[in-house]
């Protein structure tokens, strides 16, 4: 069976923080009374700062699966793996946005991953244990390679005081929220939080899931933390939010609110301590090799008797060994353990060797979840001292000779010019890139994916020369002499992807992706048409590439892999010749003729957006064959 290792964290925290004063801005008062109990629960539970994904009007700013996708692109983005490439998402959330469908396809759908294996998990805390323990079994069984887990949780709307407007509790004049539920208020909150699950550790840090132990005792207890009905005094559930005739009526009931038993809640902290001894006497762990204890407790009113109970057992956790990030993000319930350990992962304290015991206990029916990760660290490629500007993008200039077409001409691709490079920077492979995550063979892949197109570049500027009527021989000249310079491109491309260790054959015979079907199959087309000088938006889009991009790619490709000049040529001699060989000056030389009319100028501009489309397509779409 495969190791599994947590290659790659991410997370997503909704606005700004938001500090204890601020709270009811985002909440709300009931009844319009500033709350008397809120200061009180602050001081319990220690938390200084939450997030919530409302505005000040109540309104919600994000989606739970929408904050569940944005942390699995950050981890996604911080990894070497594609979206595409994913072959399983694990989610999980105390309560969907959704009754139907599961909350792993409302992720999914957002997340920018391909087709894959889905699981969707429903609890409160422990949920997303379960979400890392189902993609953990099936990286370890051989299912799959790779698997991204998450969670989200968004109970502020929950919160909000028009949620409790019309209540029957409210009815009365003064009414304020029963404790059961206003001690929720102050304590829950709002984000999401993602992990990369892979049985290869790559060559950077990397935690080794040594095991995962979940356990449940609803058999024993009644629900503690819940919504969709009342309790009956028994502690029975008779009546369900569904079993009202109506949504109205159980609101009006108080069935949807969320609510804690306070009277059995300390429970979670008995039952948890009691796992943790039963762990050791199984020989799962000694307390003396733990050398992080990443605790979810829920408030900090819960860590002082965590602390006792370890004390009465004979064990002794120093202060410096635990790790919490409770109270400046708050208590964000099932995506607490992956924004906490996201953090740590950061934080660049962590060493090989080092262990790890995760610890989330969930008081909705009593579960505890262990989970003991080790860290593992490989050889970093020391890319990180790379310092190219990516964020800086600026447009080829173009010479004009002030005549009113030409100018609009220059303003009009300057403007596509700028969308193109900012959508280019999302692609993954180019984040990669500028982050000094690409690897070898990723490198190599990329290679091969744009040998197939670029050896196509001289055919058709040569076919579109062949259809120029005589009377524009200039124009006509200029293309024939573009495409003579073309013929060198895929060569250096060759001789770079052997120089890196790659096969002649392989990238010999190898074959377009979609997005270069779709590039070669527009550019032969438009061609062939008779005078093609809308080509010349192509040619402004993929010249611009080798006068402002590809020299950064090259220079950042070679430092992050700490490569040679002849196999990083490709890149980098576009840089200079796109410059010294006139290039931009054959091309200035075109729409200074007669022949741009404002009519021409408008296909120009059209040519150049597909253009930019789909050679971003090409990037976005490697592999895809």
């Amino acid at each position: 069976m495969n190791k599994v290792f947590i290659t790659s964290t991410g997370s997503f925290l909704p606005n700004e923080p938001v500090g204890n004063e601020e709270m009811e801005h985002y909440l709300g008062k009931i009844n319009n009374v500033q709350s008397r109990t809120k200061d009180i629960f602050l001081r319990k539970n220690g938390i200084k700062n939450r997030h919530y994904a409302l505005d000040t009007h109540q309104n919600t700013t994000h989606k739970a699966y929408e904050m569940a996708a944005l942390a699995v692109k950050d981890c996604i983005e911080r990894s070497h793996l594609d979206a595409a490439k994913v072959e399983m998402l694990s989610a999980a959330t105390t309560q969907s946005d959704l009754p139907v469908p599961g909350f792993a396809s409302m992720v999914h759908a957002e997340s920018g991953i391909s087709r894959c294996g889905l699981a969707s998990h429903q609890s409160v805390c422990a949920a997303g244990m379960m979400a890392i323990q189902n993609a953990y079994l099936q990286v370890k069984s051989e299912t799959v390679r790779n698997a991204v887990c998450c969670a989200a949780e968004l109970p502020s709307r929950m919160f909000k005081s028009k949620r409790f407007e019309g209540q029957q509790a409210f009815a009365v004049e003064g009414a304020t929220l029963p404790l059961e539920t206003d001690f929720l208020r102050w304590m829950l909150s709002d984000g999401a939080g993602a992990m990369l699950l892979q049985d290869d550790p790559g060559d950077a840090l990397a935690l080794e899931i040594e095991w995962i132990d979940l356990k449940s005792y609803a058999h024993a207890y009644e629900v503690c933390m819940y919504t969709g009905t009342n309790k009956e005094n028994d502690g029975s559930v008779l009546k369900t939010w569904l079993d009202y005739d109506t949504i109205s009526e159980a609101n009006f009931a108080g069935a949807l609110n969320l609510k804690q038993d306070m009277q059995q809640v300390d429970n979670i902290v008995k039952l948890g301590i009691q796992r943790f001894f039963e762990l050791i006497d199984e020989g799962r762990f000694q307390p003396e090799d733990i050398d992080r204890l990443v605790c979810h407790y829920s408030s900090h009113h819960f860590k002082p008797q965590i602390v006792e109970l370890l004390k009465n057992g004979g064990i002794e956790i120093p202060a410096e060994k635990w790790f919490s990030n409770l109270y400046t993000v708050g208590n964000i319930g099932s995506a607490s353990i992956f924004v906490m350990l996201d953090e740590l992962m950061k934080s660049g304290t962590l060493k090989a060797g080092q262990k790890i015991l995760c610890m989330v206990p969930e008081s909705g029916r009593f579960i505890t979840g262990y989970m003991m990760l080790t860290v593992r660290e490989g050889a970093v490629s020391g890319a990180s001292g790379y310092t190219e500007v990516i964020a800086e993008i600026k447009a080829p200039e173009i010479r004009v000779q002030e005549k009113p077409v030409q100018e609009w001409l220059v303003r009009q691709l300057t403007g596509v010019w700028f969308d193109f490079e900012r959508g280019l920077q999302q692609v993954p492979v180019v984040k990669k890139i500028f982050k000094g995550t690409l690897t070898l063979e990723e490198y190599k892949r990329l290679l091969v994916n744009l040998r197939q197109q670029v050896i196509d570049g001289s055919q058709w500027i040569a076919r579109a020369a062949s259809n120029v009527s005589m009377e524009y021989f200039p124009v006509r000249s200029a293309f024939i002499r573009h495409s003579s310079d073309e013929h060198r491109d895929y060569q250096i491309l060759e001789k770079n992807y052997i120089n890196c260790g790659g096969l002649e054959e392989e990238i010999l015979t190898g074959i377009k992706n979609i997005g270069s079907e779709a590039l070669s199959a527009f550019m032969f087309h438009r061609a062939s048409q008779p005078n093609p000088f809308d080509l010349l938006g192509g040619m402004f889009i993929i010249e611009g590439l080798g006068n402002r991009v590809s020299g950064k790619w090259g220079r950042a490709i070679q430092q992050q892999l700490q490569l040679d000049k002849d196999q990083v040529s490709f890149f980098i001699y576009h840089e200079s010749s796109d410059s010294n060989d006139n290039h931009f000056e054959r091309f200035e030389q075109a729409i200074q003729s007669e022949l741009l009319t404002q009519q021409m100028a408008e296909k120009i501009v059209k040519t150049a957006k597909v253009v930019a489309r789909l050679y971003t397509m090409q990037l976005e779409e490697l592999d895809n064959f």
